[in-house]
């Protein structure tokens, strides 16, 4: 089981649209679902005090769903990049540790320090920057290339 935990709802909808292929296209290989979390409101973001606090009240929603044998990986800009294929070996290793992988989208504060802590891994995505809707579809369809190269398909190529 894969599921994607995110903070913010996806309002857009010809993202939703895409996220709802990317699941149809993974289902196959593994199940897998997108949570949404509420996100906080961040109107003085200007203040430290207040920012650690909106990243820890969502870190904490996000954390009370995750079980202790979840594998986590947090989506973090100070994480590890992989190219495609190293990321369906890192899938594969990932299937093998846990019955139940989650990804993990902070919100546009970032991720609380106690996100961080619980994460098995910190994964960068890009060094480009990426609204959260699409990174939710830019997950999905890495995780389709995964199993695709994983399963010798010819969708990589």
């Amino acid at each position: 089981m894969i599921e994607i935990y995110a903070i913010g709802k996806n309002k857009d909808k010809a993202l939703s649209e895409l996220e709802k292929e990317y699941i149809k296209r993974i289902s196959p290989f593994s199940k897998i679902n997108v949570i949404e979390f509420k996100d906080e409101t961040n109107d003085h973001t200007n203040r430290e005090s207040e920012v650690i606090k909106i990243k820890e009240k969502e870190g904490d929603r996000v954390l009370s769903k995750i079980k202790e044998n979840d594998f986590v990986i947090l989506l973090d800009l100070h994480g590890k990049m992989m190219d495609s294929l190293s990321f369906s070996k890192e899938l594969e290793k990932w299937q093998s540790a846990s019955s139940h992988i989650v990804f993990v989208i902070a919100g546009s504060l970032g991720p609380s320090q106690a996100l961080i802590k619980r994460a098995n891994i910190r994964w960068k995505l890009s060094d480009l920057t990426f609204t959260h809707l699409m990174t939710r579809v830019l997950i999905l369809e890495q995780i389709y290339r995964g199993f695709m190269i994983l399963n010798g398909r010819s969708y990589h190529k």
